[in-house]
């Protein structure tokens, strides 16, 4: 009975097996049919996409031109922004617009997120009206602060000079100093409140026992804060942030609504700017330079952002 037995035995060890991945499909290839026709559309209208935009970033295509007589160039594209001043501007607005609006919008919803996260009268009606930047469409927002915003019929600009503090209505967004934090503005007013909403989540998983024994300890609010409520709050500040900055990076219906880019180019990101150039001036192989180098730089948050969601996973997994 053992001989058999260890006959019987190996075929079993000589015989191939698939890696773990590959075995895995292989196991669930019936489940990977149901979903191929998804994966049909998305690699139509997203990778297809993709790929195009790369291949079309290496050729020139002058406003004259068809696409499909399109010139061969290779990096010159690249090359061209990278000497020339307006990218260099643009980049310097986008780096302001992204880390102010991201940065302002996060304190200040983290800050209504901690307010509310206590019982008074009337907490119910305040968490409704602070949502309401965010809930307005994007579109209709632009247009309400562009004529608060406006030099002769503003509503800030009456106020200013009915109160006697200004001369004459200033000029916010038609400034070349003033107009980028003009457009922030409007960008953090309409974005902490997804900012409060994600902190008010976060802060529904500390522990009050934590909170209490720490009181117990003699902490003060302070440390109770520092210690204990920030600590279990880290992971979904990190997923926030990340967020809001990949919304402000790629963000164009404000600013491009609002100003158009202008006045000398002193609004325009990179979003807007790239849309000028492909549909303003029909240089589509730079616009798609543009638009490559603007994809691997929201892919490269893009990474860290599934790392701050994987480490989510791990961590509730051991708990």
């Amino acid at each position: 009975m053992t001989i058999l037995t260890a006959k019987a035995e190996v075929p079993r060890r000589l015989r191939p097996h698939r890696s773990g991945v590959l075995r895995k499909v292989w196991e669930h290839r019936a489940d990977y049919a149901y979903v191929l026709p998804a994966i049909a559309v998305m690699l139509i209208v997203i990778a297809y996409p993709i790929y195009y935009t790369i291949e079309l970033s290496f050729f020139n295509t002058p406003p004259g031109l068809q696409l499909r007589d399109k010139i061969f160039v290779g990096f010159d594209n690249y090359t061209s922004i990278l000497k020339s001043p307006v990218f260099w501007t643009v980049t310097s607005n986008t780096l302001i617009w992204t880390l102010g609006s991201t940065i302002i919008a996060f304190v200040l919803g983290f800050g209504c997120a901690l307010a509310l996260h206590r019982d008074f009268a009337g907490r119910a009606i305040l968490r409704a009206v602070l949502i309401i930047p965010w809930v307005i469409s994007a579109v209709a927002a632009s247009y309400i602060w562009k004529w608060i915003y406006h030099s002769d019929f503003g509503i800030i600009g009456a106020v200013l000079v009915g109160l006697g503090l200004s001369d004459r209505p200033p000029n916010f967004i038609d400034s070349v100093s003033t107009v980028l934090p003009s457009l922030i503005v409007v960008n953090i007013w309409r974005e902490f409140p997804f900012a409060m909403i994600m902190m008010m989540a976060g802060l529904q998983t500390v522990p009050d026992q934590l909170l209490r024994a720490a009181k117990v300890d003699g902490a003060n609010a302070w440390q109770r804060f520092w210690h204990v409520t920030f600590p279990h709050l880290r992971n979904v500040s990190t997923v926030t942030i990340l967020l809001l900055a990949v919304a402000n990076f790629n963000s164009f219906i404000i600013p491009w609504i609002m100003t158009g880019g202008g006045p000398s180019n002193a609004s325009h990101i990179w979003i807007t700017h790239i849309y000028e150039l492909a549909f303003g001036r029909q240089r589509w192989g730079v616009a798609s330079a543009y638009s490559v180098l603007l994809f691997l730089i929201l892919m490269s948050l893009g990474y860290f952002y599934v790392r701050a969601l994987s480490g989510n996973d791990r961590k509730g997994g051991s708990e």
